[in-house]
């Protein structure tokens, strides 16, 4: 079974409720950041990634109607998870086992009651979304021969509040928590038609000049506290970035994953409606889209989604298909970028290519 012959059903997001604006980081924050990021607030949940999972699923059943008995395997994405080789440096073996993604796949899926439904666990960073697709379109798809009404999920749980270092405000406003569930079913699927189907789906390892992405534990670390004060962690493992070099790196990663995509697909450049990407901060989407300019690719480019939600990682391309669902038509190419492994001189780069079906284009036609 090729790519093609699996879409894109439907999109629900979780949200958690408690905002954190900017003026929570006071004077601290540099002065540029919400015009060089686009960020003004973010979400901080106090679930756990599986329970703001399982909301997600929740919230796609009262959307849809969708019967989870006629659910075949569920992909567990967390780019909030802590990497193993961390983890074991850091945390106890409870701690590290419960920083496994596949551990908490099989938690998602009995939390809903699945009993007929395989799951993995991947993490990718913000590369999660096109991972997870491509493992589904690729492997998962030509095995279980999905039948007309039954489909998979890809359900992405971001938690990055709690593994943000909030003493170090280059970096910490940047991260939003949230939660997505997507519906994968087959052209044949009357239960749920697609609107998209997939194209192309891929995320890859890339060489880079230098290690932009670590772990830390951090002393006194302030976080942001629910009535809108500041408490204290005494110790707090925490992720560091090397921002320069990821504003450097993104944007030419996704574009290269964009022309690499086309290439595979035999779809010119100018062929391309939209371009949904990693919602990574207005200026880095931005950059993305001179770099695709100079490919050929100049179809709308959709920026500027992280205003109240902040850079919420492999839930970035479902969120932003699900805000601008309606209106997307023809091809669209939704590249990402992310860090590598801890510590080590890589990136990831990925890319969805979708084309809107003629049910979407109906509907879509009759709500404008």
């Amino acid at each position: 079974m090729n790519p093609a012959s699996l879409g894109i059903s439907a999109i629900a997001v979780h949200q958690p409720t408690w905002e954190l604006d900017n003026a929570w980081f006071g004077a601290a924050m540099p002065r540029k950041f919400s015009h060089h990021t686009g960020i003004e607030a973010r979400a901080i949940s106090l679930d756990d990634e599986v329970t703001m999972g399982v909301a997600a699923v929740r919230k796609l059943q009262r959307e849809t109607g969708c019967n989870l008995a006629d659910c075949r395997g569920i992909v567990f994405v967390s780019p909030s998870f802590i990497p193993a080789s961390v983890a074991q440096q850091h945390l106890d073996a409870a701690g590290a086992d419960r920083e496994r993604p596949g551990r908490a796949a099989r938690q998602v899926v009995r939390e809903l009651g699945l009993t007929r439904c395989r799951s993995i666990g991947i993490n990718w960073f913000c590369c999660g979304f096109s991972r997870a697709l491509s493992l589904v379109a690729r492997r998962w798809a030509p095995r279980l021969a999905l039948r007309r009404d039954e489909f998979v999920l890809v359900v992405v749980a971001t938690r990055i509040s709690r593994i943000t270092d909030y003493s170090n405000v280059q970096t910490a406003g940047l991260f939003g928590d949230m939660a997505s569930a997507t519906l994968l079913a087959t052209p044949a699927s009357r239960r749920h038609p697609i609107h998209f189907e997939i194209i192309h789906a891929d995320a890859e390892k890339q060489a880079v000049p230098k290690a932009a992405f670590d772990f830390h534990v951090r002393d006194h670390v302030p976080v942001p506290a629910p009535d809108g004060g500041t408490a204290h962690d005494a110790a707090r493992l925490v992720y560091s970035l090397d921002g320069m070099a990821i504003a450097e790196i993104a944007p030419r990663a996704m574009s290269a994953a964009v022309a690499k995509a086309l290439a595979e697909s035999a779809i010119p450049p100018g062929d391309v409606s939209f371009v949904v990407p990693h919602q990574a901060g207005t200026g880095i989407v931005r950059f993305a889209g001179m770099k695709l300019d100079e490919l050929g690719v100049q179809g709308e480019l959709v920026n500027g989604l992280t205003r109240r939600t902040g850079n919420v990682s492999a839930c970035s391309v479902p969120h932003a298909l699900h805000e601008t669902w309606s209106r997307l038509t023809g091809v669209i190419a939704c590249p990402t970028a992310a860090v590598g492994s801890p510590g080590r001189p890589e990136a990831l780069q990925g890319c969805v290519l979708l084309r809107s079906t003629p049910h979407h284009d109906r509907r879509s036609t009759v709500a404008a």
